[in-house]
């Protein structure tokens, strides 16, 4: 089963092994998420999923009709709710909406996947963007960044797709196989190996290795 958890990011951190070697983990804050709505193949929405929430906030800031299905459960009001697929109905039949699930899903040694939001960097050129070399340096060269042809007479306009200069980062980034370096359920922290996307108080959807187990 591939369940997971929402989580906001808190920075980036070091752990010291017991052979002295550093290891930079990513601390993550996860509370605990409740189970918001079931989904089922053979019922009106035709697939098997559990749409999870996670942080509560004031009940303004949230619509009514919002507010009124989380109410509706039993539930608080919920900033932040996202969906996980599951395979099959028999995988979605073991959770219950309202039930709580917390950091202790993870385990010390396993693998996660990870999905954040990345971090805007507004309209950038094609060097920076698409890491393109630039023209010559000197001797009168006026294309430094600049970048060069984007077509022949031959189709008559740009291909779609053509690295050019536009809006870089924020967008939806998975980052897969992060080692779970250590989980602290008292706290409701999980560090995990490596960097994830997005910025401080950033939101992620923590997930189990869809391609990788621990060992």
């Amino acid at each position: 089963m591939r369940i997971g958890i929402i989580g906001k990011k808190l920075g980036m951190s070091q752990i010291f092994k017991e052979n002295g070697v550093v290891i930079p983990v990513t601390v993550i804050e996860a509370k605990e998420n409740y189970v918001v709505q079931i989904k089922k193949k053979d019922g009106k929405d035709g697939y098997s999923a559990v749409q999870i929430g996670y942080e509560e906030v004031k009940e303004k800031k949230l619509t009514k009709a919002e507010l009124e299905r989380l109410k509706k459960n039993n539930l608080p009001p919920l900033k932040i709710l996202r969906e996980l697929r599951m395979k099959d109905d028999k995988e979605v039949e073991e959770f219950k909406v309202g039930q709580k699930i917390n950091v202790e899903i993870f385990k010390e040694g396993e693998f996660v996947d990870i999905t954040g939001k990345s971090i805007g960097k507004g309209f950038q050129g094609v060097v920076k963007r698409h890491g393109f070399h630039g023209g010559p340096a000197t001797h009168g060269s006026m294309s430094h960044r600049r970048p060069g042809s984007i077509g022949g007479t031959t189709p008559a306009r740009v291909l779609k797709g053509k690295k050019m200069a536009g809006h870089m980062g924020d967008e939806t980034v998975t980052i897969q196989n992060l080692e779970v370096v250590k989980v602290i359920p008292e706290k409701n922290l999980i560090m995990v190996k490596g960097a994830v996307p997005g910025h401080r108080n950033g939101y992620l959807l923590i997930r189990k290795a869809l391609k990788k187990v621990a060992k």
